[in-house]
């Protein structure tokens, strides 16, 4: 079920008629409203991967009780529960990749095989948000292993922690150790916590339908034949168009996600803070996807070590979390290629002190911004990219500084420069520091520009599509 569909409207609406009445009821009654709304809205898509998400949470949910009643089998538990999770994952969104790859090693000895034939049909589907809730899943019994989290003993409790629909299909990734402890009390929403949660759909919903549905086209376009232009200009236009798309895009679910949990009393944490106006790689990651990237630091270079075990193991470490989250987001080198690219540029970064030695200059963090968009910019072509080769042949493009405009401008390329550019200015807004003019606290002002976004969100939304990140 889309957020951005006339179905998830009356779903919501229901939703919320209903919970007020719910939540006068016990725990347990509301706990099952919650999962069942939940199930409904994931299994809108395909009722049968319910089974799939419901398989997952029952091994989490006694892997986390038997780990805490026998310690001293614990660490089989654990295996048992990140076995079960990495297993549906590599079954559904790897399978046909490491068969591609094991294809074409054994070609280079003239062995001609074909894993792919053996893989079943319902395997192929990739489905919704797998990547999101197992990992959710996951956090719970490696922080009950770590003690960090009692485990709950009631299976109602867990499973709306795990399928909560605000954010089950494209995060934010949520920490039991957070929602747990909200979902055990009934909160009363404030007036104010409504008003900002309304604000927080508003602005998810114009960023989405508004802002990355208008620029889609153009960057659709642009990829589906790389032929299109040799021109720099043109290329770089698509590109910087990419990059405000997914950012929009993402950030918009987020905020819509949030201003969901408000209405129902609970907290999400921020997803993204304008990861764009970072002056380094390093801010860019504590500003961009901010669950997952937390996510692979605790679960992931954490437990590797960290930066620990002096400078070169940091790196390493560090590489093989940046590498392990770029496939995390697909099955294909092209976002393993992606996950290098950052890992090189923050090894840059930390051996020649780039950002450091930058705020020593005049306008050195204009300078270490921009640098850091160049980067991010070159790194988003491999993501979006369906090849290696399409990606390379886009890189030599944008660096052949060849400025004839030798492409059309037609109506697609027109309105999506018109949104590009409206996107830029909103992010020169926050980079500015614009709204330290505190603007936001005049309510007449706050008013007139809830006006504005919602008939922006009526009269220029773009083609429907979904939502970039449903496909990790």
């Amino acid at each position: 079920m889309l957020f951005n569909s006339l179905i998830f409207l009356i779903f919501a609406f229901l939703f919320f008629i209903l919970l007020p009445a719910i939540n006068k009821l016990k725990n347990n009654y509301r706990w099952l409203f919650i999962t069942v709304a939940s199930f409904v809205f994931y299994g809108w898509w395909d009722w049968r991967f319910l089974f799939l998400i419901i398989g997952s949470g029952l091994i989490d949910f006694f892997a986390g009780l038997l780990l805490v009643k026998n310690p001293k089998y614990k660490k089989i538990f654990l295996i048992l529960s990140l076995t079960g999770n990495l297993g549906s994952l590599a079954a559904f969104k790897y399978s046909s990749f490491i068969a591609e790859n094991i294809n074409s090693f054994f070609q280079l000895f003239g062995i001609i095989i074909n894993l792919n034939e053996l893989i079943p049909d319902f395997m192929l589907i990739l489905p919704v948000g797998i990547s999101f809730y197992t990992f959710q899943s996951m956090s719970y019994t490696i922080d009950a292993y770590r003690g960090r989290l009692k485990p709950t003993k009631n299976i109602l409790q867990f499973f709306a922690y795990l399928s909560m629909f605000p954010q089950l299909v494209a995060g934010p990734i949520v920490r039991a150790k957070d929602l747990l402890p909200q979902l055990k009390v009934v909160r009363k929403v404030s007036s104010l916590e409504n008003w900002n949660g309304f604000r927080l759909i508003l602005i998810g919903f114009f960023k989405k339908v508004v802002l990355a549905d208008n620029i889609a086209p153009l960057v659709n376009y642009a990829f589906s034949d790389v032929n299109t232009s040799t021109s720099t200009l043109y290329w770089w236009i698509v590109i910087v168009g990419f990059a405000l798309q997914i950012y929009f895009d993402f950030s918009g679910y987020s905020d819509i996600a949030r201003g969901l949990a408000k209405w129902m009393g609970l907290h999400f944490r921020m997803n993204f803070n304008h990861p764009y106006i970072a002056t380094s790689v390093r801010e860019f990651w504590t500003r961009w996807h901010i669950s997952l990237s937390t996510w692979f630091k605790d679960y992931v270079y954490i437990p590797l070590g960290g930066s620990r075990k002096g400078k070169f193991r940091s790196h390493v470490n560090m590489w093989i979390t940046m590498i392990v989250s770029g496939f995390w987001h697909g099955a294909a080198w092209n976002f393993i290629i992606w996950g290098a690219l950052h890992a090189f540029y923050t090894s840059l970064e930390r051996v020649l002190k780039i950002p450091k030695r930058l705020k020593k200059v005049a306008g050195g963090k204009y300078i270490a911004s921009f640098l850091v968009l160049f980067q991010v910019m070159i790194a988003w072509v491999f993501f979006r990219a369906v090849s290696f080769e399409q990606a390379v042949n886009i890189v030599k493009m944008l660096l052949n500084f060849n400025f004839a405009i030798d492409f059309e401008a037609n109506a697609n390329f027109i309105n999506g420069l018109f949104y590009i550019t409206t996107g830029i200015l909103i992010e020169m807004y926050f980079f500015f520091n614009f709204n330290s003019l505190r603007l936001k606290n005049n309510k007449t002002v706050e008013y007139l520009q809830f006006i504005v976004i919602i008939l922006a969100i009526i009269f220029l939304r773009g083609k429907g599509a979904e939502f970039i990140y449903f496909q990790f």
